[in-house]
């Protein structure tokens, strides 16, 4: 797949000279962080983008500024979801589905990461009830508003290769309860539901791939604190030091949200659907990690006997079939 962009491209650099006028995208969490910077950049060439967030006082604040940089007609529209709480996601997809105006892309960029132990309003383990369990319910619930030849982008993470999923103990009632295993596999998960997505759908036309935007310094790991975020820095550069790399830099949010838009908007559906992304590109399946920060997608997070597996734990955990 030839590319003219890589890890240090912008969301500036991908949508260079691009009119997305008429185009309708739904990103969730778009308060802060990487999804701000992707609603911001979307609207900043035309697109209407209607964010999905959980606190909306929040996110009108931010939708203020997001505005600012509106251009070619570009909106922004603000709907409540709280991926954590089933009612709060069918609240959303029932009000999304009697609106019923179709969206060209959903990205599903929300997210925690290392949360304490902890459990949603339904009792799923915190992180892979938030990031995995709320985005299944939620996407496959108003997936008859994306339209034909319209784009699923699920954000995942490096972080998947630490765990696959636990198709048995998902929610850790049998074994001691780890915050980076945890987030791995709901990371792992997010990729293998763009998996199975994109292989019911594909047949209309619609293609779904999950993404790796980097490691950017966002409220991501306010559930981290300061020693343990120095202390993973730290193994980090180690690590590649040993590797005679370069010491580690964190990507900039610009850089960190390229990747959603360039697989929203400007890839090659084909080429990219049922595929994991990172730094614009499409990644290579690996058996093993490279190192840290190392790149390409573990061969067990993009196994379709896998993600059909997962997909329909999911649909039992949730009590819905799609």
């Amino acid at each position: 797949m030839t590319n003219a962009f890589e890890a240090t491209s912008t969301t500036g650099d991908v949508l260079m000279n691009r009119d997305l006028s008429g185009i309708r995208v739904l990103v969730t969490g778009v308060s802060s962080g990487l999804g701000w910077e992707t609603a911001r950049a979307l609207v900043s060439r035309g697109a209407h983008v209607v964010g999905a967030v959980r606190d909306l006082v929040k996110a009108r604040r931010a939708g203020a500024e997001i505005r600012t940089h509106a251009a070619n007609g570009g909106e922004l529209s603000l709907v409540a979801l709280d991926l954590a709480s089933l009612e709060g996601v069918r609240a959303c997809s029932d009000a999304l589905m009697r609106d019923g105006r179709s969206f060209d892309v959903v990205i599903a960029n929300a997210g925690v990461m290392r949360t304490p132990y902890g459990h949603t309003v339904d009792g799923f383990e915190t992180q892979f009830g938030t990031n995995h369990l709320g985005h299944f319910a939620f996407v496959n619930r108003i997936e008859p508003l994306i339209a034909t030849g319209g784009r699923l982008v699920v954000l995942s993470s490096t972080g998947h290769r630490t765990a696959d999923v636990d198709l048995i103990d998902p929610n850790f009632e049998h074994m001691p309860y780890d915050a980076g295993v945890a987030y791995g596999r709901s990371k792992t998960a997010n990729i293998l539901f763009s998996v199975a997505f994109d292989r019911r759908h594909r047949t209309r036309g619609i293609r779904a791939t999950a993404v790796h935007p980097g490691v950017i310094k966002t409220a991501l790991d306010r559930s981290m604190t300061p020693e343990e975020v120095n202390l993973m820095l730290a193994r980090i550069n180690a690590a590649l030091a040993t590797e005679g790399r370069s010491p580690f830099q964190y990507k900039s949010l610009a850089q960190g949200a390229a990747t959603s838009v360039w697989a929203a908007v400007v890839a090659n559906a084909e080429e990219i659907g049922g595929r994991y992304c990172e730094d614009c590109g499409v990644s290579p399946v690996v058996d093993q990690p490279d190192g840290p920060l190392g790149k390409g997608v573990m061969a067990y997070a993009v196994d379709a006997e896998r993600a059909e597996a997962l997909w329909s734990l999911s649909e039992r955990m949730i009590g819905e079939r799609f």
